[in-house]
């Protein structure tokens, strides 16, 4: 299943905001649609149903995307590397597991994303200015033997190029530094004392999992309420977004007026119309 199997929005830097507002827009699965879909894809590789999967996952790679833009790649670049993981993850993703998507794709969102940020994290360090990029390339030409300048050869480089020794010696330090594995090299014990990167770089915000289930999660308490709500009344449901779901809330007093009734009557009302929401959806969410 690659790229050319179904059509995907574009990622591109100029367009961002216009993919993350078409994403968003795009509907949440429920759990039994979800399984649905798989089941199609598993069985009998339909590659619509791999489709569907893929279009409403696209806002949590964005989402695990934008924990690392620290790094200094582009976002549009990390969000296209994240699609690739998804779409591998759904590939392999088996219904009969019994998770969810989100929780099974997420290690393959932050593989993807973690092997291209590792393919392009020194080169962009190393020059990251228009300027350093010119010393970098100039340096290398410069550089007439193996092992670091003196100062005699670090002032002339520095005349020569027009730049400072301090700039010479922190771009000949670059050049010179070793890339290091960010995991731990096969072989090694944890109780080593060079520790790779992926023991203390840590990202201390919540996971992206769980935080994900809590963006699903909340998704779907809308859906339900939007579907509760459908089933009131036009007053009670009226009554209901005026108190409880607008920014500004109107008092009993101000629906009273409205409606031509006494305040205690649109209480009775409100209590009414909450007992019947509530009704409608508690066996949606005890069901999940």
């Amino acid at each position: 299943m690659t790229n050319s199997c179904y059509s995907l929005p574009a990622v591109s830097s100029g367009s961002l905001e216009a993919y993350k507002s078409r994403i968003n827009a795009l509907p949440v699965l429920s759990a039994e649609q979800e399984r649905e879909l798989a089941i199609r894809l598993h069985k009998n590789n339909d590659l619509d149903a791999a489709r569907q999967l893929v279009l409403s996952h696209l806002r949590f790679v964005v989402h695990i995307a934008r924990g690392y833009r620290g790094y200094g790649l582009p976002e549009a670049d990390l969000i296209q590397e994240g699609n690739i993981g998804l779409m591998k993850a759904v590939k392999r993703f088996n219904p009969a597991v019994g998770v969810r998507l989100v929780s099974f794709a997420v290690h393959w969102i932050r593989a993807e994303i973690h092997e291209y940020i590792l393919r392009n994290w020194r080169i962009a360090k190393i020059a990251t200015t228009k300027a350093q990029r010119k010393l970098f390339f100039n340096l290398r030409s410069s550089k007439k033997r193996l092992g670091w300048f003196n100062r005699e050869e670090i002032d002339s480089v520095a005349r020569d190029l027009g730049v400072s020794p301090q700039s010479v010696i922190e771009m000949e330090q670059r050049m010179s530094s070793q890339d290091t594995s960010f995991d731990m090299r096969e072989g090694e014990d944890s109780d080593s004392g060079a520790r790779a990167p992926a023991a203390y770089l840590k990202d201390l915000r919540p996971d992206p999992a769980q935080e994900i289930e809590q963006l699903e999660s909340a998704a779907f308490n809308n859906e339900q309420l939007q579907r509760a709500l459908s089933s009131l009344d036009q007053r009670s449901r009226d009554i209901i977004e005026q108190r409880w779901l607008n920014e500004r809330k109107a008092t009993l007093h101000q629906l009273a007026d409205k409606y031509g009734v006494s305040a205690e009557r649109i209480r009775q009302l409100e209590k009414n119309a909450l007992q019947k929401l509530k009704r409608s959806v508690e066996p949606a969410l005890t069901a999940v």
